[in-house]
């Protein structure tokens, strides 16, 4: 047995069916935190910017008060439309990465924005993008994580996530082979990544270096093979439960944490299930 001593476990909003900073579909944010830290967690990301308290004395005594800590903040970025984008994408950045900075996190989830719409499958924009919007994701990606470094002392990780530009295995890796390694590294979400049909063992041992920060989840083969085929969006295909209880679904967990320790640096891994939504009783059991 692999012993996971590099290996700090958390959770997220995500998994009490958390997607928005208000929803009436949600949980209440002390419920989640109240449940979160039932279950045994201690570590925790904040989840969509305002879902959470956004004071940090505030945010600072709840989760103290429950003995939880804070891992990372997360955003959404649609980087490849360049820099007539920047200004409003850092505006959102900087309000997360400061409230992630005051909770002393040290990490900030950059998930790239989606090309359909996640609630009603209406399609925003191409699914391809091209060399030019490659070559802009890229560079301002670097200069973002550049930014959240020198401001914030932050390292950015990026979110492969379906429906995304940065999906498959052959997008993940041209995205990786692309942007400085001392700057952008991957959060690797295990569940989307297996959704896109990628190998995260493979991709740890293959690009181990680019590896900072893990989501734990698996997939229901058999939903999302009728999702495949039927060209589900994503936020319907999570309505049908393709994101299962582990260890119900893939990739196996076990190999992919041995993978995780055997690169030999402190990882955090966050255990998630994207449930949205569902009732307010099934996400602590």
């Amino acid at each position: 047995m692999t012993t996971l001593s590099r290996i700090r476990i958390g959770s997220a909003p995500d998994s009490w069916g958390v997607w928005f900073p208000e929803d009436p579909q949600q949980v209440p944010w002390r419920r989640f935190l109240d449940e979160v830290a039932e279950s045994g967690y201690e570590w925790i990301e904040l989840g969509p910017y305002g879902y959470l308290p956004t004071d940090p004395a505030v945010l600072a005594a709840e989760t103290a008060r429950r003995g939880l800590k804070v891992s990372a903040g997360t955003v959404f970025t649609g980087l490849h439309h360049g820099p007539a984008v920047w200004e409003k994408t850092w505006a959102h950045v900087a309000d997360n990465a400061a409230l992630a900075q005051a909770m002393g996190a040290g990490h900030l989830v950059v998930i790239p924005s989606f090309w359909r719409d996640d609630k009603t499958g209406e399609v925003l924009e191409d699914r391809v993008l091209t060399p030019a919007q490659w070559r802009e994701l890229t560079t301002q990606t670097e200069r973002l994580a550049h930014e959240v470094r020198e401001r914030y002392g932050l390292q950015v990780v990026v979110h492969p996530h379906a429906d995304t530009h940065i999906d498959t295995e052959e997008n993940v890796t041209r995205f990786l082979d692309a942007t400085d390694p001392d700057l952008v590294s991957l959060c690797l979400d295990t569940g989307h990544y297996a959704y896109c049909g990628g190998d995260s063992v493979k991709l740890i041992e293959t690009y181990g270096e680019r590896i900072g920060y893990l989501h734990l989840k698996q997939v229901d083969p058999e939903i999302l093979a009728a999702v495949r085929a039927q060209e589900v969006p994503f936020g319907p295909a999570v309505a049908r439960g393709v994101m299962c209880e582990p260890p119900a679904g893939v990739p196996a967990l076990g190999p992919v944490l041995a993978a995780a320790q055997n690169l030999g640096v402190d990882l955090f891994a966050i255990v998630e299930q994207d449930m949205y939504p569902c009732p307010p009783d099934k996400p602590l059991p």
